[in-house]
């Protein structure tokens, strides 16, 4: 059978650039690009909250470990934790994810049917880890997201509320 497939670059600037707050999604069995939704609550992302990024496998220009600062559902300040990072999160130019975006990316990839889509979460539903996998036959086609430090804030939004 034959696949119609948007590269992966195309698919993740796509999966970037969805907007808006994204409700979490089920988690998928190990190995898995398709099943039932877990059982567990669902996670809403709040409009503002910092997490730790760290972003690996694969040859992507977004490797590294970032701190990552959300207010009103964008990426307002991404700050590498060492030099590389810091390069990486400079040369970014507003392309690091808030974890809506992340979780985006995991359904975009499960709709290509990427071999392998995985993602863990807490009790709550929060994600802390996202790995991709488009091609298991292929090499340095992987995303791995590790997501920790992660905490809402109390700040109120730019509109006041």
């Amino acid at each position: 059978m034959s696949k119609t497939r948007i590269s992966r670059p195309v698919a993740v600037v796509l999966a970037v650039g969805v907007s808006g707050v994204v409700a979490a999604c089920g988690s998928e069995s190990a190995g898995s690009s398709s099943g039932a939704a877990s059982t567990r609550p669902t996670w809403r992302e709040p409009a503002s909250y910092t997490y730790t990024l760290t972003s690996s496998e694969g040859e992507r220009s977004l490797l590294g470990t970032f701190e990552v600062t959300v207010v009103d559902g964008k990426v307002t300040k991404a700050v590498g934790t060492d030099e590389d990072s810091r390069r990486v999160a400079r040369e970014a130019d507003g392309r690091v994810p808030t974890i809506g975006q992340l979780l985006a990316e995991a359904d975009a990839a499960r709709g290509e049917d990427a071999d392998v889509v995985d993602v863990d979460h807490t009790a709550d539903g929060r994600p802390t880890r996202i790995s991709v996998d488009w091609d298991e036959d292929a090499i340095d086609d992987e995303a791995v997201y590790d997501i920790s430090d992660y905490r809402p804030s109390d700040a109120p939004g730019r509109d006041g509320r």
